[in-house]
């Protein structure tokens, strides 16, 4: 997407961001409830299409340029934030390892046209988080699959459209084995097997559940998802969910900055005493936004390389990627609580970041950095000048 048009689509979307997802943030938070003027609003623009290629309709953007508008998002509802950076993930696996497919290029197309909003469902019960394993697997027969899975977490499952589903290739398959299966409506069932009452990110409505699927094997991503996960899932979720995860932390500061401006204003000539972590906290989310930034300008560089963005070197950068950004959040909201205080800590005040602190404290369990930080660890026994 070209620089001026991209720049009047970001606008746009800071404009959603400021007069609707902000305004809902509170009572989604809440009321835990799916943020569902946020996503009418970017279907209207056609936000949901970010990631389909031009050609097909939709607005080609790059990465740095859907990292923009999540972490936009994420400055107004951290929900509403998260929801996109999802849904853009699964259409980016669509886009990038379906094109041979002429069911799935007609799937790109009706997203564009229906601005239909994509879950994920790539956790299980019993792998212990681990996403490149799974236990369910595809049953053929003949033209058609079936396929049950009982899942700890789907996003916003009751609320999409079609979801984008991870499973063994084959009942005799490895537990590594896995494809993508893409199910439309009409195609499964899924029996919520849990409630979503947490401590943050309430809003993305994402409990366990039961899912009983069957259908045509065109819905069947072609290749291995072991190829989608490292050339596409892994850098776009750990990109995305870092732009977001700033958002989160940008609007903590913005709110420190307010009020610190409001105590000078009362006492002019005299620099307010919290004002110094105020400083440490900007040069903070300075950093962490040019670590993000630089991620998504490299992922966009080696886009088309799939052998670079197999690469060891590169699984462990987007290893640091996710694990920098999900420690730089909650650490920046501490700085602005700091800096408020206890303005900062009630629920019932305009300067309150509970919810930011809330919410940022899951960027950690989204995928464990301390599984992450194993994986890189056993990378860096052999990886030369890491």
């Amino acid at each position: 997407m070209q620089g001026q048009e991209f720049d009047e689509l970001l606008a746009a979307v800071r404009k959603i961001a400021t007069d609707v997802a902000a305004r809902h943030a509170n009572d989604v938070d809440a009321q835990a409830r799916f943020p569902h003027e946020s996503v009418a609003a970017l279907r209207e623009l056609k936000v949901l299409s970010a990631a389909v290629p031009a050609s097909f309709g939709g607005y080609g953007c790059s990465m740095v340029q859907q990292a923009q508008l999540c972490a936009a998002m994420a400055h107004g509802c951290s929900a509403s934030g998260m929801v996109l950076a999802m849904h853009l993930i699964e259409v980016a696996c669509i886009a990038r390892h379906g094109m041979e497919s002429p069911y799935f290029v007609d799937v790109l197309k009706r997203i564009v046209a229906d601005q239909t909003l994509i879950a994920s469902v790539t956790s299980e019960v019993g792998t212990s988080g681990d996403t490149r394993s799974s236990i369910c697997a595809v049953q053929r027969d003949g033209d058609r699959f079936t396929l049950e899975k009982a899942a700890t977490t789907v996003s916003y499952g009751q609320h999409a459209d079609a979801l984008l589903v991870t499973a063994r290739r084959a009942p005799d398959a490895a537990a590594s084995d896995q494809v993508l299966v893409y199910l439309e409506k009409g195609d499964y069932t899924l029996t919520p097997t849990s409630a979503w009452d947490t401590l943050g990110m309430r809003g993305t409505c994402s409990p366990g559940g039961q899912l009983t699927a069957q259908g045509p094997i065109e819905r069947i991503v072609p290749g291995s998802f072991a190829d989608s996960s490292a050339q596409t899932m892994v850098p776009y979720s750990h990109i995305l969910w870092s732009a977001l995860w700033w958002g989160i932390a940008a609007d903590a500061v913005s709110r420190a900055a307010a009020f610190i401006r409001a105590a000078a204003r009362r006492n002019p000539g005299v620099t307010p005493p919290a004002a110094g972590t105020l400083a440490l906290a900007t040069a903070e989310l300075q950093a962490m936004h040019h670590h993000w930034l630089q991620s998504a300008a490299a992922f966009d560089a080696i886009a088309d390389d799939r052998d670079a963005l197999m690469a060891m070197g590169w699984a462990l950068k987007m290893n640091n990627q996710k694990i920098q950004a999900s420690e730089a959040a909650p650490r920046i909201v501490h700085q602005a609580l700091q800096v408020i205080g206890v303005m900062g800590y009630k629920n019932d005040s305009p300067f309150s970041v509970g919810r930011h602190y809330r919410d940022s404290l899951s960027a950690a369990l989204m995928i464990s950095n301390e599984r992450l930080a194993e994986k890189s660890a056993s990378m860096l026994l052999v990886l030369k000048d890491a």
